[in-house]
């Protein structure tokens, strides 16, 4: 553990000085011994000065500050600390704040996730975050988000942690990238903001993280033993606003309640502790109005983090705060208004989300042990249902589908094999320790002692599998996972459909070499690839799985391979095997996931996912960006990852260094084919028509940033013979910036035939610069080139935008 002393210097830092996209490098060594810096004094001394901690103003919450500024006006010194820090009420919340009774204020429950209710029961999974950026639906993202914080309601959940837009896919092997929806941050920025709009309409705070440049579970927190420190994220500050930022951008101006900081540091200061990156980017240059909470134990010290911006210490407000913090408000060292600060954007948001009416019982439904006995509070509701099922439909993407393989049409024979068909052997909070960990942290299919020990200390661990070996998965593993009342697995829906159509079902689940039926119509090859908080994964394919996949695929003419996957997974070494006809990559559908699969097997339903990122050809093709960084030379104790590629992520890498990628971004098949023409473009009066935003600032940044400067039309055609829904989408080269940039989609559904003309927007942020000399969106003069097509390399349509 840090010493508080020390990491009350470390939190004043700040953000180290990085001007004009370099990072500045240390300039002394005095704090070196034998080479390896061991003090982080080091780093002095590259930071601007402190921010001042902002106090909020209401914003378009006045009514509900001015009641919060009436009840905070009430309220003793200690009934103000004791809502800054959470405490262990006895209920099963992740989180808790303490009620005050003598003022009516019921306490708060949080919980996580972004995916659906975790650790209890009567609840549903939800397709998780990979899933909904591969539908590339934003109506379907708010509706998941509403019918989600539905569930965290009548379980009598304050705050939804969730969801996740950081990380935001940097390394490729991640092991939090499934939690979020894309690598793209203007995908994620519109999903994000469509899911934190239906979360908080049902009266649920949504809690958008991890803020921020949280890219690595490795060494994403001190040691335990407080030998070294956590990794350092070094990002510039054009890349910061370009890239990172920008989807807690959309997230602060959809209304987000509170923000929550991240583990590791940020240019050598802590997340949680950075007044830069608190009350400087977030609370002064976007306005937000809400509340910082910590992530769960990422508090680094008392003072500092209360001068820097952090507003609620989770679980434990006593680590540093609580008497501490009482203390440091008698003596000056943290004013007064600060904490009146602190606790008026926390009753802020409780009443303007009207939660002194909805939650009379936080935590009612989210008992600490379901092994014994306690009230059965219901949280699903017939009207999920819809959600459920359409979301897991469109989130599955299809690279791959030759000789008509698919859709099937009344097949005699199906083959099955491959360890995730079928559902995990146990599932149930309640049959041993290690069963129940297993469950309440969504590791059924894999090993849970290994998981264990990584979410404690975030350390390497590049012998684990990177395969569910134990069942299919519906979800990914780690405080994001979920604990559904009931889902269906591929194995079981497939039965069912079998039964219906008098088909013949064989299957061998175990075997690495199976013998296959000759008379099989099909043969369906199941796969997975696993993903966890703490851990990074250790490889973006397996040879186990590959082998198993052209095992079946020498003995079986039609080869359907499907892959749950929690990320990119690599294909190369058996996709152009001439038997393999088709691939799906199913991703992580939630509770419908059997259902869903089967639907579009069948064709009941027509595929019209697309890949929120790149698959390569190989591993090394994603460069450095494949791997987590680790501790080397001087910087053992003080490991850095420095952002040196700039906004360059993913697709805007491959286009840059000229790499063919396998199944590039935005890219997915459809059993229908359509056809995009007719572009045109259209520029509305603007009345700021110079380079910079002149706007006041209110919850996003100024509000001349989302002024529409061109508006930019195609038309979609449906050209084959079945209904289906395409993504239309729309890039942009911005002069001196990547060659293509996603800046709109929409995704309409045509019958056959029909034709539809799709609009995007293009706002003045949309064609902007960060400009690091006048720390101001710049409008970028020059030519901009407009490319729209169904993928970020299938763009027929292109145009010219002359600023």
């Amino acid at each position: 553990m840090l010493s508080p002393s020390r990491v009350v210097l470390s939190g004043l830092v700040g953000l180290a000085v990085l001007k004009h996209g370099t990072v500045l490098a240390a300039t002394s060594s005095s704090q070196s011994r034998g080479g390896v810096i061991t003090d982080d004094t080091y780093f002095y001394g590259q930071s601007p000065p402190v921010y001042p901690s902002p106090q909020m103003t209401g914003g378009d919450w006045v009514h509900a500050h001015k009641m919060a500024l009436d009840l905070v006006g009430k309220m003793t010194l200690e009934e103000k600390v004791s809502l800054t820090g959470g405490v262990d009420l006895g209920t099963g919340c992740s989180g808790s704040i303490a009620p005050i009774e003598r003022l009516g204020f019921p306490g708060m429950c949080l919980s996580d996730a972004g995916n659906g209710l975790r650790g209890t029961d009567f609840v549903n999974s939800y397709p998780s975050g990979i899933h909904v950026g591969t539908s590339w639906n934003k109506n379907l993202a708010r509706r998941r988000g509403a019918a989600m914080a539905a569930e965290f309601r009548r379980k009598g959940v304050n705050v939804l942690l969730g969801p996740v837009v950081g990380p935001a896919w940097r390394v490729v092997r991640g092991g939090r990238n499934w939690e979020g929806f894309s690598v793209d941050p203007y995908l994620s920025g519109l999903l994000v903001s469509e899911s934190v709009q239906g979360i908080q309409a049902q009266g649920v705070q949504a809690s958008v993280k991890h803020f921020v440049a949280n890219e690595q579970e490795t060494y994403r927190r001190p040691s335990a033993s407080g030998a070294d420190e956590a990794i350092s994220s070094n990002v510039d500050d054009k890349t910061m606003h370009e890239l990172y930022l920008w989807p807690f951008q959309d997230a602060v101006r959809a209304g987000a309640g509170n923000i929550m900081c991240s583990y590791q540091r940020i240019n050598n200061s802590y997340g949680c502790a950075n007044s830069k990156t608190l009350n400087g980017l977030l609370k002064t240059e976007l306005g937000f109005q809400g509340f910082v909470v910590a992530d769960w134990d990422a508090q680094s010290a008392g003072v500092a983090t209360a001068l820097a911006g952090l507003d609620l210490a989770m679980p434990n407000g006593d680590k540093f705060w609580g008497p501490s913090l009482v203390e440091a408000v008698k003596n000056g060292s943290v004013p007064e208004a600060r904490l009146d600060d602190m606790v008026t954007r926390i009753m802020t948001t409780w009443y303007q989300f009207k939660q002194d009416k909805i939650f009379t019982k936080p935590g009612i439904g989210m008992p600490k042990d379901l092994t014994k006995p306690h009230e059965a509070i219901e949280g699903r509701a017939a009207g999920a249902l819809p959600v459920l099922l359409v979301g897991a439909v469109e989130g599955h993407v299809l690279v791959k589908n030759n000789k008509k393989t698919l859709p099937l049409k009344r097949p005699r024979m199906l083959s099955l094999f491959g360890y995730s068909a079928k559902s995990p052997d146990t599932y149930t909070p309640g049959s041993g320790l290690l069963a129940s960990a297993s469950w309440a942290i969504g590791a059924e299919s894999i090993d849970v002692i290994e998981v264990g020990q990584t979410l404690l200390d975030s350390r390497p661990s590049p012998n684990y599998s990177t395969i569910g070996k134990k069942g299919t998965l519906f979800g990914g593993c780690g405080s994001g996972a979920t604990t559904p009342a009931v889902f269906t697995s591929p194995f079981e829906s497939l039965k069912t459909k079998a039964a219906h159509e008098d088909t013949a079902i064989y299957y061998d689940f175990e075997s690495a070499e199976p013998a296959v039926d000759a008379l099989s119509d099909a043969c369906i090859v199941f796969g997975n690839a696993w993903a966890c908080e703490g851990y990074d994964r250790p490889a973006i394919d397996d040879e186990y799985t590959d082998n198993l996949i052209k095992a079946v695929a020498k003995q079986c003419a039609k080869t359907i391979v499907v892959f749950h996957n929690a990320g990119p997974r690599l294909v190369d070494s058996f996709v152009d095997h001439p038997n393999v006809t088709a691939v799906i990559f199913a991703h992580l559908p939630g509770r419908d996931s059997g259902e869903a699969l089967v639907s579009l097997l069948y064709g009941d339903s027509n595929p019209s996912g697309k890949l929120s990122y790149t698959v390569a050809k190989k591993d090394s093709d994603y460069g450095h960006l494949l791997d987590p960084d680790l501790p080397h030379g001087k910087y053992r104790k003080f490991p850095q990852s420095d952002f040196s590629e700039g906004t360059y992520l993913d697709y805007k890498y491959f286009d840059k260094h000229g790499i063919e990628p396998r199944y590039e971004f935005g890219f997915g098949l459809s059993y229908t084919t359509f056809a995009f023409s007719d572009l045109s473009m259209r520029f509305p009066r603007v009345a700021n028509k110079g380079p910079f935003p002149v706007g006041a600032v209110a919850a996003g940044g100024a509000t001349d940033l989302w002024d529409v400067v061109a508006v930019v039309s195609v038309s979609v055609c449906n050209t084959g013979a079945r209904a289906g829904a395409e993504v239309a989408q729309l890039y942009v080269g911005i002069p001196g910036g990547p060659a293509r940039q996603l800046r709109g989609f929409d995704k309409p559904y045509l019958v056959p035939g029909e034709r539809r003309l799709v609009s995007f927007e293009l706002t003045r942020r949309d064609l902007s610069v960060w400009d690091t000399t006048a720390q101001k969106w710049r409008l970028q003069k020059g030519t901009h080139r407009i490319h729209v097509g169904n993928s970020s390399r299938n763009l027929p349509l292109t145009a010219t935008l002359d600023i």
